[in-house]
């Protein structure tokens, strides 16, 4: 469920492609990517442009079914010049956020998900591109930065999948269980951005909250936001984990489908 308005969504995915572009710009696209190490940073740039179009064309056409690549015009750019990349990328997220928005937020469409609606779309588009430039920021050595609303919100986005992961019996969210756990995410510069997940015997569970837990992670709202979403290791010193380490890993690990 959309906890931000949806306008918001769909400016983010212009926002952020502009972002992303701005990285790639003087940058050597066939650097590895650290945080995605099959990828360049031409393919991690290849891969989010074609998401937003297949995600602009399911909207676009009210699709009831998962559309094939094939069929989404100009999934992917002609050629290697960086220029022409660019160009690409910003068509398609201009193009996307401009079938959301004509679409609205309620509108019925297919999705993978639970939730089968155009603001299923604009939501994860808009944090698929958040992450995604953070995955561009690292490779290239250039600073990042995510509004708190929005960090916040693609934690929640994330808890929301995996739970959904979990309930369709996908086997590493599965073992997200066991009671008597839990996991504390503490941001030390947003108010009230705190999270506790807790391990029930078949599932688990999560709310904002402040509470003691097997393992805390603490940082800034940015920093917790990029371990959560395995974009920073949990060791590094932007971050504090104080407990047991090794239950942190053990979900990230598990939540590590996309």
């Amino acid at each position: 469920m959309n906890s931000l308005p949806h306008d918001l969504y769909c400016d983010e995915i212009i926002a952020r492609t502009d972002a992303l572009r701005a990285v790639l710009k003087g940058a050597d696209l066939d650097a590895t990517v650290p945080t995605c190490p099959d990828w360049t940073l031409r393919d991690l740039a290849v891969h989010v442009g074609g998401a937003h179009r297949w995600a602009g064309e399911i909207v676009r056409t009210r699709a009831t079914e998962e559309v094939p690549d094939e069929r989404v015009p100009e999934f992917t750019p002609e050629g290697d010049d960086p220029a022409v990349l660019d160009a690409w990328l910003a068509d398609g997220a201009a193009k996307t956020a401009e079938a959301m928005r004509a679409a609205g937020p309620d509108q019925e469409v297919w999705s993978w998900a639970g939730e089968k609606n155009t603001g299923f779309w604009a939501r994860r588009m808009a944090h698929e591109s958040i992450v995604h430039q953070a995955d561009a920021a690292l490779a290239a050595k250039t600073g990042y930065e995510v509004p708190p609303e929005l960090a916040a919100d693609t934690i929640e986005e994330w808890l929301e999948i995996v739970a959904f992961a979990q309930a369709e019996g996908d086997p590493e969210a599965a073992e997200l269980c066991g009671g008597g756990r839990s996991i504390h995410l503490h941001a030390t510069d947003v108010p009230e951005a705190e999270w506790l997940i807790e391990f029930g015997e078949d599932s688990f569970s999560w709310r904002r909250a402040h509470g003691k837990a097997t393992v805390a992670l603490r940082g800034t709202l940015t920093d917790v936001m990029l371990v959560f979403n395995r974009r920073l290791a949990p060791d590094s010193d932007r971050v504090e984990v104080l407990g047991d380490a090794e239950l942190l890993d053990f979900w990230l690990e598990r939540a590590s489908f996309s």
